[in-house]
């Protein structure tokens, strides 16, 4: 993807956008590893991808550098792993062909990723969560076998400590400002929650992953998640609001109503001009 910004390799021999062939030609195909990679992928660059819509749209001069930085760093990890899955999944698409040339329904993000910014509460909220559950599940990346996914998920829980640590002083500085903006921060966690749970889900393909040790699964780290979040919502003054429902289907490609056009942001320039390079 043309956009600039931090260049995070998980393939040893490629740090830069596109990696050479690994010595001895392309990997085996391997579908699991190459399916949950490109959800990781997909989740780090939609959520990219709406964080940039904040430019030159955010509260202050310091918030438009701060959420156009995270969104950097996300589009950063997704280059990374969409390139990684495009050499397992048996096509070799390239990074590229992986963000622009797919349909909204070829997209596995969770929904929470791709969720209208609403306003500041909303946006903070939806960042608390994703960051918090991001420290913890490429925390635990950073233990995996492989090397390189082990380098990355290192590098890639530093970078996303950051973005959790301005979500929490948000949460708490709305929490305990006015009366109107606790309201918003409520409204904001409230409007967010129901989409956590499609985070910690798994399927087969996962189970198998994390039975053989390969990748961690994210199932068992929501108890702590949910603890670190509750704990920075009642430092806010706030309460971690109560299950009511739970939405799901992103990671099957079942997405909501605001997602095509989102997509369709991402993707106009490439589609405008397909083969441009600049």
């Amino acid at each position: 993807m043309t956009e600039e910004g931090p260049k995070v390799s998980i393939t040893s021999d490629a740090p830069a956008a596109r990696p050479h062939p690994l010595p001895g030609g392309p990997p085996a195909a391997d579908p699991d590893l190459a399916r949950h990679l490109l959800r990781l992928g997909d989740d780090a660059l939609v959520l990219g991808q709406r964080l940039c819509q904040w430019i030159t749209r955010a509260p202050t001069i310091d918030e438009d550098l701060a959420l156009s930085n995270i969104a950097l760093d996300l589009i950063g990890h997704a280059r990374a792993l969409l390139t990684r899955a495009g050499r397992l999944d048996g096509t070799g698409r390239t990074e590229d062909d992986l963000a622009y040339g797919r349909t909204d329904r070829e997209f596995t993000n969770v929904l929470l990723t791709e969720l209208p910014n609403g306003d500041f509460a909303v946006t903070v909220a939806r960042q608390l969560v994703y960051s918090h559950y991001a420290v913890l599940y490429y925390g635990s990346l950073a233990h995996c076998p492989d090397p390189d996914l082990a380098g990355f998920g290192a590098r890639a829980a530093k970078e996303v400590a950051y973005h959790r640590l301005h979500a929490d002083r948000w949460t708490v500085t709305l929490g305990h400002g006015t009366e109107e903006s606790a309201r918003r921060m409520r409204d904001g966690l409230e409007q967010v929650w129901p989409y956590t749970a499609e985070l910690f889900e798994e399927d087969e393909g996962l189970r198998r992953l994390a039975a053989s040790g390969r990748v961690p699964s994210p199932a068992p780290l929501r108890e702590t998640w949910l603890g670190r979040v509750t704990e920075v919502v009642t430092r806010a003054g706030l309460t971690v609001p109560g299950p009511a429902w739970s939405a799901t289907g992103g990671r099957a490609g079942l997405h909501t109503e605001e997602f095509g056009p989102l997509i369709a942001e991402l993707q106009s320039v490439r589609r405008q001009f397909p083969g441009g390079t600049w």
